[in-house]
């Protein structure tokens, strides 16, 4: 087994939200879960392709793994793996690695500094949604959305809630409990509270673990949902509330969503 560490979304080199990338590890989802605890990160497994065919041209299979669950799709750690597989391939044309959980495909590429994910618009669970709603579960009862709620997906559904500005946005204390049950019954993976900071750029907040520490210093799916909404290029900061400001930039080719950032290896031991 070998086990890489790279930091994704960073403001500079060196910096960003961290990743481990596994090679040659252990297929036994329980053994993958307990080595994701352990580590106390997000893990993403990089598998050869079993069958590999021209009409796929997948170069791996990316399963993530967080500590406390398996997921469909998370993008930082494609980062990190695409960093990883450019280093092994050379990074002067796009590469292809799918999914795990879903067979998504996923188009990895690069422009200077940064890499990116191409992604296309995914179904969304056909939701109605109310004001009342959003107010509870971000435990906010006076709270009034500067749009209308919307749930999106670029791979993992997100509940879009529009906050007036960084203010109200970091003042939230959301009930993460009921924003759990919530996700698990509607097929929603969380909530991402958003404010406009100005032309092109935005800040955001992902609720979607049960512990407030564990809230995430990027959330690329999130980033790539709101691409869609707004219909423009984005530039996306988060990690502020974490402790681990976070800059995420998204692009718009036609119908796809391109998300991505700066991806450097971290200077932290692996062992």
């Amino acid at each position: 087994m070998r086990v890489h560490e790279f930091v994704c979304f960073g403001k500079a080199p060196g910096e960003g939200n961290p990743a481990l990338v596994i090679e040659e590890g252990n297929s036994n989802p329980g053994w993958r879960r307990a080595l994701a605890r352990e580590r106390g990160l997000t893990c993403v497994f990089v598998d050869p392709i079993a069958a590999p065919d021209s009409a796929s041209a997948s170069v791996a299979v990316l399963d993530y793994v967080y500590p406390h669950m398996r997921s469909p799709l998370c993008l930082h750690a494609t980062l990190a793996a695409a960093q990883l597989l450019f280093e092994r391939h050379g990074s002067g044309a796009p590469l292809t690695v799918q999914t795990a959980m879903h067979g998504q495909p996923l188009v990895l590429s690069r422009d200077g500094e940064n890499v990116f994910v191409r992604l296309a618009r995914q179904e969304a669970p056909p939701l109605e949604l109310d004001t009342v709603l959003p107010a509870r579960l971000l435990a906010a009862p006076d709270l009034v959305l500067a749009s209308a709620p919307r749930v999106l997906s670029v791979g993992s559904p997100k509940l879009l809630l529009e906050v007036a500005d960084a203010e109200t946005l970091h003042g939230l204390a959301p009930d993460l409990a009921l924003i759990h049950v919530w996700g698990r019954n509607a097929g929603v993976n969380g909530c991402y509270a958003w404010c406009r900071s100005g032309e092109g750029e935005v800040e955001g907040r992902n609720f979607n673990h049960l512990e407030p520490a564990l809230e995430d210093s990027a959330t690329g799916v999130a980033a790539g949902a709101l691409t869609l909404l707004l219909g423009q290029g984005l530039k996306v900061r988060q990690g502020r509330a974490a402790g681990q400001a976070c800059l995420i930039r998204t692009a718009l080719e036609g119908d796809a969503v391109l998300v991505g950032g700066l991806v450097s290896r971290s200077a932290s031991p692996v062992t």
